[in-house]
């Protein structure tokens, strides 16, 4: 296993639709395991492979047991309910937006193996369902919102709440 660089906003890649997988051989299991040790140690809910420069439709999320969910070829097939709060993404380190997602989602992927499964989430892990997948249509979470806001105008805010 490896550690990948996060390609960041501007990069030409995070604007790219990647291609479905179709070959669930060894590079994949190496890019899977890579993109696990670079989630962990970036300390974030979820990665997808655009993020590390590869064009491939696949995704890593923290399920709401805070295990790693690998999704090959996934696909929202239902989404219901609204949420709205703060986002962020390692691909848009330091700032921070206000979105709007669905409160819950299914999602239909593959495994490492090719298997197809479904799998649900609510709250942070259909957000991240949500915001993920639209990395592998070359969208960052920043089209969503109106205003950026950086860690300190955060703590600020949340200290102005406080007070009050």
């Amino acid at each position: 296993m490896a550690l990948r660089k996060i390609l960041t906003q501007g990069d030409p890649a995070l604007n790219k639709v990647c291609r479905p997988v179709e070959n669930f051989d060894q590079r994949l299991h190496v890019l899977l395991d890579d993109m696990k040790e670079t989630l962990a140690q970036a300390n974030g809910v979820g990665l997808a492979a655009p993020q590390v420069g590869i064009l491939r439709r696949v995704v890593v999320v923290v399920d709401d047991q805070n295990q790693m969910v690998e999704l090959i070829n996934p696909v929202i097939i239902h989404a219901e309910g609204e949420q709205t709060g703060l986002e962020g993404c390692l691909s848009v380190p330091g700032q921070y937006g206000v979105v709007t997602r669905p409160y819950k989602a299914t999602v239909r992927a593959q495994d490492r193996n090719g298997k197809e499964f479904e799998m649900e989430g609510e709250a942070v892990v259909a957000r991240c369902f949500f915001h993920e997948l639209e990395h592998l249509d070359g969208h960052l979470f920043v089209e969503h919102t109106d205003r950026l806001y950086t860690v300190e105008e955060l703590e600020a805010m949340e200290a102005e709440e406080e007070k009050a």
